[in-house]
């Protein structure tokens, strides 16, 4: 089954990261990454870019809008995502659990599973 590991975190709080631990992180996210591609777990994933580029799109009574930034200010932040291959849930968490960022402390991973069309 397919779930989708999303990484969560405050960007306030990173931005404050000293550069020792930016780089350590960076490379923890690098090593796990490379683990879950060997394991055959890896599907997809990608790092985002700060919601400060983001734009959110609406249509409303036929009328586009788009504003700037996510659709709704919260205190953590969607940063990147991992689409992996898991046996079950609970082999799905553990997966999630290793990811750098819940790690130190700095957010959160959601994990859900893929609706899947027949």
């Amino acid at each position: 089954m397919q779930y989708l590991l999303m990484i969560y975190s405050n960007e306030a709080e990173y931005a404050k990261l000293d550069a020792a631990t930016g780089q350590k992180m960076m490379a923890e996210f690098q090593a796990f990454t490379q683990s879950i591609i060997q394991s055959g777990n890896f599907k997809a994933g990608d790092r985002l870019q700060p919601t400060s580029t983001a734009t959110t799109v609406r249509v409303r009574d036929g009328k586009m809008l788009t504003t700037d930034g996510p659709f709704a200010e919260t205190r953590e932040q969607l940063g990147g995502y991992y689409l992996i291959e898991a046996k079950d849930l609970d082999t799905a968490i553990g997966i999630a659990a290793r990811i750098p960022s819940a790690k130190y402390g700095y957010g959160s991973i959601e994990v859900r599973p893929i609706w899947v069309y027949n």
